[in-house]
């Protein structure tokens, strides 16, 4: 049976829901290991060896800036997982230009490629082209982000409304034993419909407790293409304008809670005040073990390139019955008005006492985190 979202509400207004329906495929979205995190500017990739036997899949990224996971998970854990299904992967980054997102997409649609996946800079490149690609009879799968008012067959994602809880909670959670507590929220950039899922996410949870008076909600502010530099400028000028008080600080991600512990490190807050994040890249790990980020959101990317290789594989072959057994879920597109066909995977809380698991799932070499200051928390935490 395929499971629908249900609405809930916001602090401001009705925002678009994204479906809580993670999808149990067992044996199917094995977790396997991979390099450290670093990350590789090479823009185009036509993966080596193996596959290829199926033809191509064409797969556009979005950018390097603010993410490291682009470069050092999703490539070469798609090229891999592509790799699996026989097919090569002509994986391509944009690195933040909508026009080369859309001219990187032109070139895989002369070249014929079998599906085309986008994880799009915003919804509306991503729309055009989807239907570029449509056009010319060639499947589309959002990757990561759905792009609103398109017209992709399919989405995979993690359940991006489950992440936004997952960090509301965990500030609820750090805050419980202070009544009144103050909250500046810095959430992503309001052009990606994932931060507002992730906002809508952290609503549910933060919100009553706004309203009982509980927590107190001093600013929430987006930040425009996720820039990591702006959101601590503007996280600064809300903690001045605030008197310098906050006691807890909701971030998208790992990039913008790190600018904001470099706000608070300069106002002698750091430690002392609980920032969530979201991606558990190696700096955000690192954060949590020197206890100045509170939590992050660990989200096993292979699954998720898994996914999509899998499907690819499918509507290559013209098998939809195989797509929608992969596809259980649905995800609403309010502009489009319609429903779309999903994979939404499950997300994971990381606390200190939990960032052995992203280490033993070989997402993070423990020596990318154990270095220097942090030797002896990793040695108590048995992180090698």
């Amino acid at each position: 049976m395929r499971t629908k979202n249900r609405l809930l509400p916001s602090n401001s207004r009705r925002r678009p829901l994204y479906a809580a329906c993670a999808l149990a495929m067992s044996g199917l979205l094995a977790l396997t290991a991979c390099g450290s995190n670093t990350t590789d500017h090479d823009d185009h990739t036509t993966s080596p060896g193996g596959g290829g036997g199926n033809g191509t899949v064409g797969v556009i990224l979005p950018e390097t800036a603010t993410s490291a996971r682009w470069e050092s998970f999703d490539k070469p854990m798609l090229e891999k997982a592509l790799r699996a299904e026989g097919f090569d992967a002509d994986v391509q980054n944009a690195q933040g230009d909508v026009q080369k997102f859309s001219t990187l997409a032109d070139g895989m649609i002369a070249q014929g490629v079998k599906v085309l996946v986008i994880a799009a800079i915003n919804s509306e490149v991503g729309s055009a082209v989807a239907a570029k690609a449509k056009r010319a009879g060639i499947p589309t799968i959002d990757y990561d982000r759905l792009s609103l008012g398109g017209s992709s067959d399919y989405y995979v994602s993690f359940d991006n409304v489950r992440v936004g809880e997952l960090q509301g909670q965990a500030l609820a959670d750090a805050l419980k034993d202070k009544p009144g507590a103050q909250v500046i929220e810095i959430e992503g950039a309001p052009t990606d419909n994932n931060a507002t899922l992730f906002h809508q996410g952290q609503t549910n949870i933060l919100k009553p407790l706004y309203d009982s008076g509980a927590l107190k909600l001093v600013h929430s502010q987006a930040i425009d293409g996720w820039d990591n530099q702006k959101g601590g400028t503007v996280f600064e000028q809300l903690l001045t304008g605030n008197g310098g008080k906050v006691d807890g600080v909701v971030a998208a991600n790992d990039g913008l809670a790190g600018a904001v512990i470099t706000v608070l490190k300069k106002n002698g807050l750091n430690g002392r005040v609980p920032v969530t994040g979201q991606d558990a890249t190696a700096e955000g790990l690192k954060s949590i073990l020197r206890g100045d980020q509170y939590m992050t959101v660990f989200k096993p990317i292979q699954d998720e390139a898994t996914a999509a290789a899998k499907l690819a594989a499918a509507l290559a072959k013209g098998d939809t019955a195989a797509a929608d057994a992969l596809a259980q879920g649905v995800s609403q597109d309010p502009k489009g008005k319609r429903d779309v066909k999903s994979v939404l995977l499950t997300p994971n809380t990381i606390t200190k006492a939990q960032v052995k698991q992203v280490i033993d799932a070989g997402y993070i070499k423990a020596a990318d985190v154990c270095g220097g200051d942090l030797k002896a928390v990793c040695t108590e935490l048995g992180l090698g």
